[in-house]
């Protein structure tokens, strides 16, 4: 009960900073994921359309993957220097994976019969993705994009230690001062509600845009 209060009393006079640090982590996390689906989502389709490719591709995507973060940083670091850049970076290569892995699989699950319905139709190739592929793969994308938002908010607090700042500058206070635990808790507690409520929050996108969730409305 006490740490609880003494929780509530470091929010209650360090609010400005905690908002600050948990648009900071926010926005990291969004950039991270954002510039992957930029870059994954048409690659997770292009080695959808070349098969023989995906395995190459799809296996560069795990070495990333495996890569621990405070690795990973402190490679980039060398080459990129401190500083939020990048941090975003290393969300953007963690995120890659889960997005082409459900592009891909997403595109290939399609059934089979409606994209020859469409181009028996006269649509382009583009059509038929566009028209056809893209809205039945969608929700299958969309798990891609939670994963990967999900990991970005927890890979990012580890950021404070290139100075990217984030809620894991609180967290690195508290584990720095002497019984510190309410100050951890201070930064752990945003970054758990974070993740928690951008799961909910794609979970809710993606079964709004489910094929079978469409059909029952139709």
């Amino acid at each position: 009960m006490e740490t609880i209060q003494d929780v509530l009393f470091y929010y209650s006079q360090n609010a400005s900073y905690v908002w600050e640090q948990f648009y900071r982590h926010f926005l990291m996390s969004i950039y991270g994921v954002l510039f992957a689906a930029i870059v994954a989502i048409p690659i997770g389709i292009l080695i959808a359309r070349y098969r023989q490719l995906s395995t190459w591709v799809i296996s560069l995507a795990n070495i990333i993957q495996t890569i621990p973060a405070l690795a990973m940083l402190a490679i980039l670091m060398l080459v990129m220097g401190l500083g939020t850049n990048t941090v975003v970076f290393s969300l953007f290569l963690y995120s890659l994976l889960p997005i082409i892995n459900n592009t891909y699989t997403g595109i290939r699950t399609v059934d089979h019969a409606l994209t020859e319905a469409g181009k028996a139709m006269g649509m382009t190739k583009f059509q038929v993705l566009w028209m056809v592929e893209l809205p039945l793969a969608l929700s299958v994308i969309m798990a891609g994009l939670r994963t990967a938002l999900v990991i970005s908010i927890g890979v990012a607090t580890i950021g404070t230690f290139i100075g990217a700042g984030g809620l894991g500058d609180i967290i690195l206070r508290g584990t720095n001062a002497t019984n510190g635990t309410a100050i951890i808790l201070a930064g752990a507690i945003p970054t758990a509600l974070m993740a928690v409520f951008a799961d909910v929050i794609m979970a809710w996108f993606e079964r709004r845009l489910s094929p079978s969730r469409k059909r029952i409305f139709r």
